[in-house]
């Protein structure tokens, strides 16, 4: 029996269908017998896990691993399985295990690691497992040899979609807990319809896993899923989980129209200068097909560091698209990574500014404000911090308080970040944020919207954003939760 484990990753309102084991699950139907066991859903996953063992046996279990709350959560799991059952192998896969492989490879409770996309990968190493042999020539696998030195084998072609088996979503315990109600509609699924991204922006976490390649799945395809989820289990929206949804014109035009007939509504990641040079008639085909939101990663407001970030960007072509994709009645979505590790108040003061202009431009912009946080980077992290920052060595350390909040960008604590700039840039997002309460807080009623402006409106007006304390006890009163998912 292959366990496929996803640990625990967010609030049980946030929870999603599991692509990532889902993905590993397609290509084990009607190979190997196996279990999903999802910690979003399951309360005690670690006694499922014992009963599992106790009445079927394991011969692997397999862990999708996210940095964060999900990294965290998997540690105890993990050690506890491989206490009470030594003898079962233990593989990490997913964007933790593939940013930071040595350091999962530290853990004892870690035997192997799959970097990168890892349906062939985890078939292949199923296989030479089952023969006792060492995985030397297991593509995207890393282990530790006989000496205890670490040994990555050489990288694994990236696949499309299209390749691989449909998710079998029927695989899943209580397929209905997956689907939530949202702002785009009451019964929302999420889909995966590329991986990867062929762009090399030197602050993203995604370059090092995919190095610059993407592969996209046929829009007939994606459409007949999001069909079949249709007529199986009434859904009437979706999310998108691509990193870059909008790379070929002709490509989303084609999906935009397979779409229609389904009267989805939908949200996805997108591409500034992608996006702007599409056809008005490309945009009016997106509007028709249910396009509601559009998450774009404009960055910074400050030409120089789009250039240092290699965002091949400018901040001219986010107020234009900003200005344009308003009249089609959809609502983009700007994330901005402040804080220049060169010169973080210049940077954080020149985006402050340049938010206020997108605001002024496109008053429905949603805006998302983060602090930046460092990743490896094959072509050296943005903002020349390679050597000003050393990241933990296992898990364990990882998962401690200080790297937990580093991760999750609660505090991040970076030596070139000013605490008097950081504390500008939270104050700055509390204010806009109480300002222009997001539309994906269904949970928030009218009459809290409402305070949230009122409180808000005269310090936004002025651009006074010091000490917003009555701002942060409104919030807290409210009992105000982010929508979107926890560690993405």
């Amino acid at each position: 029996m292959i366990v496929l484990l996803h640990p625990r990753s967010t609030r049980p309102k946030n929870r999603r269908f599991p692509l990532a084991v889902l993905s590993l699950a397609a290509v084990l139907e009607g190979k190997e017998e196996y279990v999903i066991v999802d910690g979003n859903l399951d309360p005690d996953p670690g006694a499922t896990l014992d009963r599992i063992m106790h009445q079927t046996g394991v011969t692997l279990l397999a862990v999708s691993v996210m940095p964060g709350p999900q990294m965290k959560a998997a540690i105890p799991l993990c050690r506890a399985f491989k206490e009470k059952y030594p003898a079962v192998p233990i593989v990490w896969g997913g964007y933790f295990a593939s940013l930071y492989t040595d350091a999962a490879l530290n853990a004892k409770y870690v035997d192997f690691v799959v970097r990168g996309q890892g349906e062939e990968t985890l078939l292949e190493l199923i296989e030479t497992l089952r023969s006792n042999r060492k995985p030397t020539g297991v593509r995207g696998v890393s282990y530790r040899d006989d000496f205890g030195l670490h040994v990555h084998n050489a990288e694994r072609p990236l696949r499309s979609p299209n390749d691989f088996p449909w998710l079998p979503y029927h695989r899943l315990p209580h397929v209905e807990k997956y689907i939530a109600a949202t702002y785009l509609g009451r019964r929302t699924a999420v889909h995966q319809a590329s991986i990867g991204c062929p762009y090399r922006c030197t602050f993203c976490g995604v370059v090092p896993i995919y190095q610059g390649r993407q592969r996209t799945e046929a829009p007939e395809r994606t459409a007949a899923v999001l069909a079949y989820l249709q007529q199986t289990y009434n859904i009437d929206s979706v999310q998108f989980y691509d990193n870059n949804f909008f790379l070929n014109e002709s490509h989303t035009a084609d999906l935009a129209q397979r779409l229609i007939p389904l009267r989805l509504r939908w949200w996805t990641e997108g591409r500034i200068d992608a996006v702007l040079r599409y056809s008005d008639e490309t945009l009016r085909l997106l509007q028709r097909s249910g396009a509601a939101m559009i998450f774009f990663g404009a960055e910074s407001g400050s030409d120089w560091v789009l250039k240092q970030m290699n965002k091949h960007l400018t901040t001219g072509q986010t107020l234009e698209l900003a200005a344009r994709i308003r009249k089609f009645g959809i609502v983009p979505e700007f994330a901005f990574v402040i804080g220049n590790p060169l010169d973080p108040e210049t940077d954080t003061r020149e985006t402050i500014r340049f938010i206020r202009k997108i605001k002024q431009v496109n008053p429905d912009s949603e805006i998302i404000v983060q602090h930046y946080i460092p990743t490896p980077h094959p072509d050296g992290m943005y903002g020349n911090v390679d050597d000003k920052i050393e990241f933990p060595r296992t898990p364990d350390e990882w998962a401690t308080d200080r790297w937990h909040n580093f991760t999750v960008r609660r505090d991040p604590n970076l030596a070139w970040l000013p605490r008097a700039v950081k504390r500008r840039i939270d104050n700055f997002d509390l204010v806009i944020s109480s300002r222009w309460p997001t539309i994906q807080d269904i949970q928030l009623p009218r009459w809290g919207r409402a305070i949230l402006k009122t409180l808000s409106s005269w310090r936004y007006a002025l651009g006074f954003y010091a000490a917003p304390l009555e701002l942060r006890y409104a919030q807290r009163l409210l009992a105000l939760r982010n929508p979107r998912v926890e560690s993405l």
